[in-house]
């Protein structure tokens, strides 16, 4: 990634997704994070972060976001998107809010202008609802730690579920290396089956995923889950 990012034109807009990456799930670590901005200083890279599953990558919210305030830590403004659809279980509010790192207060009223004419004609005035509910809960210290506590319990399931998977392939006689399942974090996991062997688990099995291989962590159980690696041992041996 440093290597393409040294061969983008400087001062470009450059997306990065915080945590969880979607769909690979592969994360850089911190070490890579900090490679990644010096490139940025080096090359006057603005980065526009999308964080998505803060809290739903490790079940701390504070190391889910160690990426963005090492940026801002390191003098990098920075744009930041944050969805409250998966961390706060309201998918159908679409709740979030939209952030820019401004270098001062001229810069700040400048940007806020822009900002004001690209969101009227896109949505002008947005339901409070989802708004609020983030507000009351991230506002009231007993519903704030009661979230933290409740965010960090489906992490660890989902981080329980790539660990049974992997160990049900193992018990299901397969040879092959499924280490990735463990090693990918968050919702998504690429499972590496081919588009012929998706096509075979979703026949066969009634296994549905998309056809480059990922599916949801977060839709396998303690109920399937001995199911799902049953099949995908089948399509792959």
């Amino acid at each position: 990634m440093s290597f393409l990012l040294q061969n983008i034109p400087d001062g470009s807009v450059v997306l990065l997704h915080a945590c969880a990456h979607n769909p690979t799930g592969v994360d850089p670590n911190q070490e890579q994070w900090k490679e990644l901005c010096e490139v940025f200083k080096s090359k006057d890279l603005f980065p526009f972060f999308d964080m998505a599953y803060q809290g739903f990558a490790s079940g701390d919210i504070n190391k889910d976001a160690w990426a963005v305030r090492h940026f801002l830590d390191q003098g990098l403004n920075v744009a930041l998107c944050q969805s409250y659809a998966k961390n706060m279980g309201m998918y159908g509010e679409r709740a979030g809010a939209f952030s820019i790192v401004c270098a001062d207060k001229e810069e700040a009223d400048r940007v806020m202008s822009q900002v004001k004419i690209l969101i009227r004609p896109m949505y002008s005035n947005p339901p409070v609802n989802g708004a609020r509910i983030a507000s009351r809960v991230l506002g009231t210290p007993e519903l704030y730690q009661q979230w933290l506590v409740e965010l960090k319990g489906m992490a660890d399931r989902i981080i329980s579920m790539r660990t049974q998977l992997r160990e049900g392939l193992a018990r299901e006689g397969s040879s092959k290396n499924w280490q990735h399942i463990t090693d990918q974090i968050g919702m998504f996991c690429f499972t590496g089956l081919k588009p012929d062997q998706v096509e075979r688990i979703t026949k066969e099995f009634s296994v549905y995923l998309t056809k480059d291989g990922r599916i949801s962590m977060a839709g396998v159980s303690d109920k399937n889950v001995g199911y799902l690696a049953a099949a995908m041992h089948q399509v792959t041996k």
